[in-house]
């Protein structure tokens, strides 16, 4: 925040000191209003971009690319706040802002190491456990010796440990006359799992003596989850997430999820009008289409789209399953005998998704995500298959922008735990933005 505030008051001084067309000068008020809303919006984005939890770790790469989001985010905030209490701000006067707020974010990231020594004594630790995940711990704990960092050495947790490093290894009989010799700030243990319980005295001892302790959890084998500490109550609990869980975010996608499908609703109802008379006045049957699919978490829900096939077409499956195109999964027919001449123009260019964005209102689905399957198709999924399910369906994803129809099943599959382990608000966007093209052109529908 002080990075903020001495980047707010440069900005103002260079602007005040350029003799441009147009008078800027802002009032002590309106300046103190200035001050808490840009150091909220710089805490509020640290938080969103978890930047405060790798200040001390993270390449260069990562604090550029961070260091530039933050800052954009913050002028784009700072730009809404003007709008909305009608101030006046000048426009050199921001960019200055901008600028000035991204060199001293990046000065003090790439100097947080010798802001840390100097204003506190190293910080030493000590490693339990002398196998792989420890030497890991170790060489970590190397390359963070400029943030003050200090590797005391290890204490084997069982007979015959030896040293990943060149450092001493002692044992936990030792412990107690470590801890009252020595300087020992933190204790993390990397050892298997099946010793934890067993080490039980150990973790005692330090909580007696005041030293904290961490466990290193590397030992489970989910590759795709995060892992956190959460509560539950007065419990603590170890949580291991195979989809996105930031609540943060998560809201924010479903706000902008109301927002887009209101407005979408609003606007294209004229347009949803005539699609509804053409397919009722094509063909005998109902305009929309209605079928039970499975939502986050397997939830069943009722999908809704504009009518594309003959009425009986549910009832024809049976007759033309030597037709499809793809696996024992997905039922597929590049040109399906179904389709009626009006539907077969909806589908190519989306129209019939429309009524989604009911679904979309509603909570069943969002903008942005894993198409609904049916429970016919779920119940045949393979194991890693029934993760998609982990995220609110949605009316398109990563499969919608390379190929669509076009893209086999396995692809498809893979392509939606690409989107679930590496979501984020702008990956959405950046999906929504190239579906525009997709869906105007008609380009990979079938």
């Amino acid at each position: 925040m002080a990075t903020c505030a001495i980047a707010l008051e440069a900005a103002y001084f260079t602007r005040s000191q350029l003799h441009l067309a147009n008078y800027f000068e802002i009032e002590f008020s309106g300046r103190i209003l200035l001050h808490v809303c840009s150091a909220m919006l710089v805490v509020f984005t640290a938080l969103w971009f978890r930047v405060y939890e790798q200040i001390d770790s993270a390449p260069l790469a990562y604090k550029l690319v961070e260091t530039t989001r933050q800052t954009v985010l913050t002028l784009i905030g700072l730009v809404l706040v003007e709008y909305a209490l009608r101030m006046d701000l000048s426009r050199p006067f921001l960019l200055f802002f901008g600028a000035y707020l991204w060199l001293g974010m990046i000065l003090f990231r790439l100097w947080a190491g010798s802001f840390s020594r100097m204003m506190g004594s190293p910080h030493y630790v000590m490693v339990v456990g002398t196998g792989d995940s420890a030497k890991r711990l170790a060489e970590t704990i190397e390359k963070s010796a400029s943030y003050g960092l200090r590797l005391s050495g290890f204490i084997a947790d069982g007979p015959g440990g030896v040293a990943p490093l060149d450092y001493p290894v002692h044992q936990l009989t030792d412990l107690p006359r470590l801890l009252d010799q020595n300087v020992i700030d933190e204790m993390i243990f990397a050892v298997d799992s099946k010793r934890l319980a067993e080490l039980e005295d150990v973790f005692l001892l330090c909580d007696e003596e005041g030293v904290r302790t961490r466990v290193a959890c590397d030992f489970f084998p989910h590759v795709n989850s995060e892992m956190y500490l959460d509560r539950l109550g007065h419990s603590p609990l170890l949580t291991f997430s195979a989809a996105p869980h930031d609540e943060l975010r998560l809201l924010v996608k479903r706000l902008t999820d109301i927002a887009i499908a209101s407005i979408a609703l609003v606007l294209l109802s004229p347009l949803m009008l005539v699609v509804a008379l053409l397919v009722k006045m094509t063909s005998p049957g109902p305009a929309l289409f209605r079928q039970i699919r499975c939502g986050l978490n397997g939830r069943r829900f009722t999908f809704y789209k504009f009518r594309s096939m003959c009425q009986n077409a549910e009832e024809m499956k049976e007759t033309i399953t030597h037709l499809n195109e793809r696996d024992e999964v997905v039922f597929k027919i590049r040109n399906d005998p179904r389709l009626t001449p009006v539907g077969r123009w909806l589908r190519k260019f989306s129209l019939d998704e429309l009524p989604q964005l009911w679904n979309v209102l509603r909570g069943d689905m969002s903008i942005v995500g894993p198409r609904p399957p049916v429970p016919d198709e779920v119940q045949r999924y393979e194991r890693w298959q029934r993760r998609r399910l982990r995220m609110r369906p949605g009316l398109t994803c990563i499969w919608a922008i390379s190929g669509r129809d076009a893209v086999d099943f396995e692809t498809w599959m893979k392509m939606d735990m690409q989107y679930i382990d590496n979501w984020s608000l702008a990956l959405d966007w950046k999906i929504m933005i190239r579906t525009v093209p997709r869906v105007l052109t008609g380009k990979g529908a079938s």
